[in-house]
């Protein structure tokens, strides 16, 4: 089920995303429930995917930690140079 008001949705999710910090990992889910839109973690990654790279795509992981699929490489490395470490394509929790 789509949001019922896109751009609101695209300036929600735009503004939790941009406020993140380097180093800071959340999930989609947490996007979206931060976003005011609990329940909405694809449409999240939906739009990070259309972005064209206008917010720190990189900051955000599945519930599970995993990086973007086909992506990885680039989502790794973007993660270690703000000091996150990863490892099989995941976020590694607590050290």
């Amino acid at each position: 089920m789509a949001p019922t008001d896109p751009q609101a949705f695209a300036a929600a999710v735009g503004a939790v995303l941009d406020a993140l910090g380097p180093g800071e990992v959340v999930t989609y889910g947490e996007v979206a429930a931060e976003a005011g839109y609990p329940g909405r973690a694809r449409a999240v990654g939906r739009l990070l995917a259309v972005s064209d790279g206008a917010h720190p795509w990189w900051r955000v992981v599945t519930a599970s930690g995993r990086l973007v699929p086909g992506h990885e490489a680039e989502h790794a490395e973007r993660l270690h140079a703000e000091g996150v470490a990863t490892h099989d394509g995941r976020v590694r929790r607590g050290g």
